[in-house]
């Protein structure tokens, strides 16, 4: 598929060391990986991270065509702190290069003439009013690609309008537990079970699908009227840094080849979960590795 992911690349500082990552990378690098062919429109400073982060993606033999590199802004860097069990605390330092992403008119048409089955887009981003209108303009061009919202709340990092609007233009939207119970605090939508979010989201904003990732516990997905729970894979967590990027991907992959709702729910938590076991957000790993995972316990769906 040729999928397009806007927003943030940055240096997730973990400790002494330096991981590549933001979640709209992730993506895109996960995607990569699958075999797609993926546009990542972003942007990195003049100094030696953004050159250390456009060698990492030829190395990844990642296209950086539409990643432009800015003389006024800093390559962004995210300071993260993992607790025990592996989870991450964010400090995001902003402005950065991503906040300011440019395409002209030519590129803009390259992008249409490639026939984008998807557009991905999260929050973070766009909190910056160019990135924003840059996005709008890239989805305006491509009426007939899927939107996929990955919800991705960062600590003032969104306002309710934001999330609104950005839930409105998308057809599938990816989220976790955490952020259900958020965007209804938001939105002042009454305390729901996830199936009820899921129905309910779904129908308002007309959603072709709505996963929910719930961490260890595996995830909820409704796709169509199909609502399926699958369980996640026990594995010695690292850190979970891109671990639902991972997933995102995995949904992506699977929901794009048609595969039915339960099938997609378990590759992403295998996905995910292989992802969590390895320290930084973009480690290597193989669809045989992806297939050796032990199985959980059950899958259920209902209508």
């Amino acid at each position: 598929m040729n999928i397009i992911s806007i927003g943030e690349v940055l240096w997730d500082l973990v400790g002494s060391a330096e991981h590549l990552g933001g979640a709209p990378f992730n993506f895109a690098a996960h995607l990569a990986a699958l075999g797609h062919n993926v546009f990542f429109i972003s942007a990195v400073g003049a100094d030696e991270r953004g050159q250390r982060a456009l060698e990492r993606m030829s190395e990844m033999s990642f296209s950086s065509r539409y990643v432009r590199r800015l003389i006024e802004d800093r390559t962004g860097v995210v300071t993260v702190t993992l607790d025990k069990q592996g989870q991450p605390q964010f400090v995001i330092h902003r402005p950065a290069a991503y906040d300011f992403p440019q395409l002209n008119e030519s590129e803009l048409n390259e992008l249409v003439f490639c026939l984008p089955e998807w557009i991905y887009f999260g929050t973070l981003l766009q909190m910056s009013p160019q990135a924003r209108q840059l996005t709008i303009k890239i989805l305006d061009s491509n009426l007939k690609a899927r939107r996929f919202y990955d919800v991705n709340l960062r600590a003032n990092c969104y306002e309710a309008g934001l999330v609104r609007d950005l839930m409105s233009r998308a057809s599938v939207v990816k989220l976790n537990e955490h952020e259900v119970a958020e965007i209804g605090r938001l939105l002042g939508g009454p305390p729901c079970s996830l199936e009820e979010f899921c129905r309910s989201y779904s129908q308002l904003f007309r959603w072709e699908a709505v996963c929910v990732t719930c961490g260890a516990d595996g995830c909820v997905l409704l796709i169509g009227d199909r609502y399926v729970t699958a369980r996640g894979y026990p594995v010695r967590v690292v850190d979970t840094v891109g671990a639902g990027d991972a997933f995102a991907a995995a949904f992506v992959h699977g929901f794009g080849a048609g595969w039915p709702a339960s099938e997609i729910a378990d590759f992403a938590n295998r996905v995910g979960a292989l992802v969590a076991s390895r320290p930084g957000a973009i480690p290597k790993w193989s669809l045989e590795e992806v297939r050796q995972l032990q199985r959980p316990i059950e899958v259920r769906e209902e209508k």
